[in-house]
């Protein structure tokens, strides 16, 4: 008997995620990558003796992960393990002030109080009340869910009015400021908007679940480092029947009828052809429409709607004393809040004042550096390639301002090895507008709004990732393999 046949274009942490899922299920998967290993954005750079993470460095909702190795017939602890990190983050403001993000309702209550007065503390555990009683709504009711149209959004009826009366759809800011006074802790709950592609001030309230999982279900690390999340995905999809081809270029998704119809295989740049029942694309949604997918017109949204900032990313591996106190991520906040925000978002400027994110993963797994070493992270946010920067003329000068401010918090830059990420560097890496981060999470460019994992043109099509439902980030890239998966079921019961 002749099983069902998958391709899956693409071994990043999406389509890792959809072949646990496909082969666990039975189907016979064949996983095509062009580089020469798994993870995709959440890859390995290795310089010298150093080791670097070049994608996302957060890991949290180690919950997802262990489904998606469950579906697969695996145990996470027999392939994959995870340290809990305390502090999770510290954070640092303009004013010298130092707020450690603790593992723990109590501890991190213990730590506001500390900084911020009883009151604040007392606020805390409302506002975490408040954010898993949102999560649970959302997970179940808008982001653990495929949509067919607008209208799913709302019905059934109960969750979104539910929604409503949590304030979910209020002004995000306004609602976190609605638990605290202390500015930095409005900040410090609320940046995370910033990974949808918000301003705080902009962003619903909704955007709080990334808050949620950050804060309340707290933040991991891999043994090996991030890209050991892509390692294991692939043995648990190996394990599961998966057949993997690594230095392997797709060229072409083949339909019945050169631009739409059925599904039939994929063309790769040698010129083999890969038949195929379904196939699950993982390259970035717009850039697969216009590489594999040629005279097939992408979502309009892709085309006409707004993208999240990208990021200037400096890896950096030597040796010399960190800061006191350094954490494995550290946030140092600007003094501007505001007008930062909107010279990134409204004007496509670099923030005059920016707020970094530097992760220092050898705090945790020395073995990524030689002894003494270390490796340094360190993440600014700007305009994406829509926004008014010359990369290619401010790249050098942007590479510099940030290795200043780095210097001035009292991190080493006199690097042994290095490499800097610009927004070209990452278009050229696949991803449209030069962002990691996809199609900013407005809210008609979320949920049903957003382009489907689907297209009715193409059956037997499946899209998987960032740019598709739900979003982006690890958590919502691994829901997307699940929700891709279903897909498939779908169409090959049909």
């Amino acid at each position: 008997m002749r099983r069902d046949r998958v391709v899956v274009i693409g071994a990043g942490l999406g389509g890792l995620a959809a072949a646990c899922r496909l082969a666990g299920a039975g189907h016979a998967v064949t996983v095509l990558e062009r580089a020469a290993g798994p993870g995709g954005r959440a890859g390995r750079l290795q310089l010298g003796e150093y080791t670097f993470d070049t994608g996302p460095t957060v890991l949290t909702m180690s919950g997802l992960l262990a489904d998606t190795f469950a579906a697969a017939g695996v145990a996470m602890e027999d392939v994959l393990t995870l340290i809990p990190l305390d502090p999770m983050y510290r954070a640092v403001f303009a004013d010298g002030s130092v707020i450690k993000v603790r593992r723990g309702r109590e501890a991190m209550a213990a730590e506001i109080a500390a900084v911020c007065g009883s009151t604040e503390a007392d606020a805390f555990g409302r506002f975490c009340d408040w954010l898993t009683e949102l999560y649970v709504l959302e997970r179940d009711a808008f982001i653990d869910r495929n949509f067919d149209a607008p209208v799913d959004l709302v019905w059934p009826l109960r969750p979104a009015l539910r929604l409503l009366q949590l304030g979910g759809l209020r002004n995000l800011a306004r609602k976190v400021a609605s638990f605290f006074h202390d500015e930095r802790l409005q900040r410090l709950f609320s940046f995370q908007s910033l990974y949808a592609g918000l301003a705080p001030q902009r962003a619903l309230a909704v955007y709080s679940v990334i808050t949620y999982m950050d804060t309340v279900e707290g933040v991991l690390f891999p043994v090996g480092g991030m890209a050991a999340v892509g390692t294991a995905l692939a043995t648990a999809a190996e394990k599961a029947g998966a057949e993997f081809r690594f230095d392997c270029e797709v060229d072409r998704v083949l339909l019945a009828r050169g631009t739409s119809g059925a599904v039939t295989g994929v063309r790769l740049a040698s010129g083999e052809v890969v038949a195929a029942d379904v196939v699950v694309c993982n390259p970035d949604l717009p850039v697969a429409y216009r590489t594999l997918l040629p005279g097939t017109p992408p979502p309009r949204r892709t085309r006409t709607g707004t993208y999240s900032p990208s990021a200037v990313l400096w890896h950096g591996g030597g040796r010399g004393p960190l800061p006191a106190e350094a954490a494995h991520h550290n946030i140092h906040f600007g003094d501007a809040w505001r007008s930062a925000f909107e010279a990134l978002l409204d004007d496509g400027r670099p923030m005059p004042d920016p707020s970094i994110l530097v992760s220092v993963p050898t705090m945790t797994e020395p073995g990524m550096a030689p002894p003494g070493g270390h490796v340094l992270y360190a993440l600014e946010p700007v305009p994406n390639l829509d926004g008014a920067v010359d990369w290619v003329r401010e790249r050098d000068a942007a590479r510099s301002r940030l290795l200043a401010q780095l210097a001035a918090a009292g991190y080493p830059t006199q690097a042994e090895v290095e490499t800097f990420v610009d927004p070209l560097d990452w278009e050229r890496d696949g991803m449209e507008r030069g962002t990691p981060f996809a199609l900013a999470h407005r809210f008609f460019q979320s949920g049903p709004f957003r382009p489907g994992n689907v297209d009715r043109r193409a059956p037997g099509l499946v899209f998987v990732g960032s740019g598709t439902v739900p979003g982006v980030g690890v958590p919502m890239v691994l829901l997307s393999g699940r929700l891709a998966a279903l897909r498939v079921e779908a169409h090959l019961r049909a």
